[in-house]
């Protein structure tokens, strides 16, 4: 007989086991996200850090600027390994070794400092001491020159190198026995040619660019001529150019053709003087956002025309006078 059951007994229920697969998509990832994140955060910053440097600099600082950031390769040191070609010559550092803050360079090249400069003045300071020891060497090797060739020996005193604010100034200055041009026009004379063919081969290969000057005397034209000092200047500036881009120098590397006419006299006290006629032939900084053309340093020994007017030349300039004529 089926046994009735109790109601007061309780209702047993069965028990459902739910078995649930979790997705391979879902929970936590962790952080490697935020790897992914910062690294595309950093390269945004130092592309935008690119473009800023870009804009904040010319063509020649980026130029002269990339000359002293040429990668190396530090390997174990050997006896024969170095660490550099040329100036930057010096021991080879092991990978392991601290970097040292500073670099020994050699005595041939400009001496600068081996840290990364973090500030565009740094970097433009930097330059300009590598221009100070090219024009070192550029005026060294002039001199030289013009001591082998006996026709130029005799023009020495006709050569004056100065570092002035917009760079290093050769100035090619009349005597009473020399002019570089015939007078009153802008033919120049076979030793001027010879002179400026011979400045050209010095500084054909540099990058600096290059300004010319014109000056002449305050002697005046004869009256009823269509040209005067200004033009004159200006013409002989121009002949000094072509003589230059015809001893090899890059036609693109002139600045400014300048002609001054006897607003900068030589010798300020004699405005007739024949050392006021001159051509300047300047090498500007690469780094150049300096002003007029002034004089930075002294010019104690170093090659300058006569310092005092010569009784020839006072003869001469008397003559002109009477003349009154180019």
């Amino acid at each position: 007989m089926a046994r009735k059951s109790n109601k007061n007994e309780a209702e047993v229920r069965p028990i459902i086991v739910k078995k649930i697969i979790a997705d391979d998509h879902a929970g936590h990832h962790g952080g490697a996200w935020k790897v992914a994140y910062a690294d595309f955060v950093t390269a945004m910053m130092a592309f935008f850090l690119l473009l800023w440097l870009l804009g904040a600099t010319n063509d020649k600082e980026r130029k002269g600027i990339a000359d002293y950031f040429k990668p190396t390769i530090l390997s174990e040191p050997t006896d024969n390994s170095n660490g550099g070609v040329g100036f930057l010559k010096g021991d080879t550092l092991a990978v392991d070794q601290d970097l040292p803050t500073h670099a020994k360079l050699s005595p041939d090249g400009p001496k600068l400092i081996a840290k990364n400069p973090d500030t565009l003045a740094q970097a433009k300071e930097i330059i300009k001491q590598h221009d100070q020891q090219r024009f070192d060497q550029l005026r060294k090797m002039l001199e030289e020159h013009m001591q082998k060739d006996p026709a130029l020996a005799k023009l020495k005193q006709s050569v004056r190198l100065v570092e002035t604010r917009e760079g290093l100034r050769i100035d090619l200055v009349d005597q009473s026995d020399f002019a570089m041009f015939t007078l009153g026009t802008e033919t120049m004379v076979p030793p001027a040619r010879k002179l400026i063919a011979e400045v050209a081969r010095v500084i054909k290969d540099v990058p600096n660019m290059i300004i010319v000057r014109g000056h002449t005397d305050a002697l005046p034209y004869a009256s009823g001529r269509n040209v005067n000092n200004w033009t004159l200047s200006a013409d002989r500036a121009d002949a000094t150019r072509q003589a230059l881009i015809a001893g090899g120098v890059n036609v693109d590397r002139f600045d400014r053709i300048e002609g001054l006419a006897d607003r900068e006299p030589y010798v300020p006290d004699n405005r007739m003087d024949p050392r006021n006629r001159r051509m300047s032939i300047i090498l500007s900084w690469l780094n150049n956002d300096s002003g007029r053309d002034q004089p930075i340093t002294s010019n104690e020994g170093r090659s300058d025309p006569t310092p005092h007017e010569t009784k020839a030349a006072a003869t001469l300039n008397t003559q002109s006078q009477n003349k009154a004529t180019k």
